[in-house]
């Protein structure tokens, strides 16, 4: 971080959230951190860059900071956010295959776990869909290693973001955090399936927070995969029957 955009940061907003992060800044021992991001290939925006996207800084706590790697042009693309179990069935294979072929000009957007989320970011590249990861920790760690590979294909050809600088470790606190980014980047969220009790849900209640689309794909009553996704639409999220339903949100 240079010493410009280090005074920029600090003397932007004032609120109390902002302030909090201001005072981790201090902290930072910038020339390390400069080091650590040339050593591990990392960039990096701030909230005060064109290429920051408007969507996320309407949300209630915004990073101040975005690590990445790879095209930061796709956060231009308007967004779809696509979470779920990562016990997911073929259900949720079999219907992001079908719903994803029929959208052209979106991004789509998730958090690189394993089972809905890999699934989501694999068939958005099968239909040449640009994808966005967002990560829980620093760019130099990786989890979980089933989605390793899947990780570096975005790393080379798409874009995965982090709030945190490259050597940040995993720390289960940080992946709740992750779901506003991934619900604030987008103008809606789509859960796939889910338990009565899951992050994902989490995910959709922070969407709805933030005024955005809640989609839910509804699933077999008998399913408990489908029990929080039926539960969610019940209670008013918009029931995905088709890609048409999607883009009406968009």
């Amino acid at each position: 971080m240079t010493a410009k955009e280090y005074i920029t940061l600090k003397h932007a907003k004032t609120s109390k959230s902002i302030q909090k992060k201001l005072q981790t800044y201090d902290a930072l021992d910038t020339s390390q951190l400069e080091y650590l991001l040339r050593r591990h290939d990392v960039k990096y925006i701030t909230i005060n860059d064109l290429n920051y996207p408007p969507l996320l800084k309407e949300i209630y706590d915004p990073p101040y900071i975005l690590y990445y790697r790879g095209n930061i042009d796709l956060l231009k693309i308007h967004a779809l956010s696509i979470v779920g179990s990562r016990n997911c069935t073929q259900y949720t294979r079999a219907s992001l295959s079908s719903l994803l072929s029929e959208l052209s000009n979106v991004v789509i957007v998730s958090g690189l776990a394993f089972g809905a989320d890999e699934y989501a970011h694999k068939i958005a590249i099968d239909n040449q869909l640009p994808t966005i990861g967002i990560l829980a920790f620093g760019h130099s760690i990786h989890y979980p290693k089933t989605t390793q590979h899947m990780r570096d294909v975005l790393d080379c050809h798409y874009l995965t973001l982090s709030e945190y600088p490259p050597e940040t470790g995993i720390e289960k606190w940080r992946f709740v955090a992750r779901n506003r980014i991934i619900a604030g980047l987008s103008k809606g969220v789509l859960v796939t399936e889910a338990e009565e009790k899951s992050g994902s849900l989490v995910t959709l209640e922070m969407a709805m927070d933030e005024n955005r689309s809640a989609m839910c794909l509804p699933g077999n009553m008998t399913s408990k995969y489908s029990k929080g996704t039926n539960l969610r639409i019940q209670e008013g999220a918009k029931m995905v029957l088709s890609a048409q339903d999607i883009l009406e949100e968009l």
